[in-house]
């Protein structure tokens, strides 16, 4: 392996992801939650249902809706990141919007009717592509509570919400999965793939992330289509074939996180 600009040499393979660590319900407060660990990047993903719709919400909407937050935590860095107390700044707005488009793709808002779901994605340790490991996350617990909400008779079908309007309609099994599917058809993950000394990367950690020529942000959901790609030289420009590269490394790696969602919840 070639040295980086920095002197820095990587330790993994070209398309060797970080390992994953997933831990369901850490705290128990939230409908669903996820610790999620990859490689020394930290996640925490808490979804909370909320008591209304937004209000911008028509009165009789029978659509849902789900938002996202992100936050670093204040020792997640190597120097105390301070907490953002008069609101979020650009970069944190950036990646919530990210955080939250890329898990709207994946939901049937219809199907999931007029419920409203925040997904909170607090960093509790910070090693390199935080906003893509939110959400694949958020992914993770979004689903969980989905399910959850589908056996607690609050998520029905459309022709099930009327006479479930009392709490008193239980799907069976197999109801209740066909819901799950239209309410959320596919998985959603991220990854970051990079361009470092000609080379391409998967999975950016903080010293590769920092060495890179080019770094890109790839948003998948399960079926193989694309929801964000966001990929930058810096200090660099890059050619068609690199850019097919990354695009390519990246969706090997897909392939492996949405294996580990798939297991996860299955457990």
């Amino acid at each position: 392996m070639a040295k980086m600009k920095s002197g820095f040499t990587p330790t993994r393979s070209n398309d060797e992801i970080r390992q994953i660590e997933v831990t369901l319900d850490f705290t128990p407060n939230a409908l669903a939650s996820v610790l999620y660990r990859q490689g020394n990047t930290m996640i925490l993903a808490c979804v909370t249902k909320e008591r209304s719709l937004p209000r911008w919400f028509p009165r009789d909407a029978t659509k849902g809706w789900v938002h996202a937050e992100y936050s670093l935590m204040p020792a997640s860095t190597d120097s105390r990141f301070r907490r953002e107390r008069n609101g979020a700044k650009g970069r944190t707005q950036e990646i919530e919007r990210l955080i939250a488009r890329s898990l709207r793709a994946a939901v049937d808002l219809e199907a999931l009717g007029p419920i409203a779901l925040n997904i909170d994605c607090d960093v509790l340790n910070a090693d390199g592509g935080t906003r893509c490991a939110s959400i694949t996350a958020a992914g993770i617990a979004l689903r969980l509570a989905i399910k959850r909400l589908i056996s607690q008779g609050i998520c029905l079908p459309l022709d099930k919400r009327e006479e479930g309007s009392d709490g008193q309609v239980e799907l069976t099994k197999e109801e209740a999965m066909i819901h799950e599917n239209s309410v959320m058809p596919h998985d959603v993950a991220a990854i970051s793939v990079g361009l470092l000394e000609g080379e391409v990367y998967a999975d950016l950690d903080y010293d590769l992330d920092s060495n890179a020529d080019v770094d890109m942000n790839i948003v998948m959901t399960s079926d193989e289509k694309f929801v964000e790609v966001q990929g930058t030289g810096e200090e660099a420009t890059y050619s068609s074939d690199e850019l097919n590269a990354l695009i390519s490394s990246g969706k090997t790696a897909m392939k492996q996180l949405f294996a580990i969602q798939k297991n996860v919840l299955s457990e």
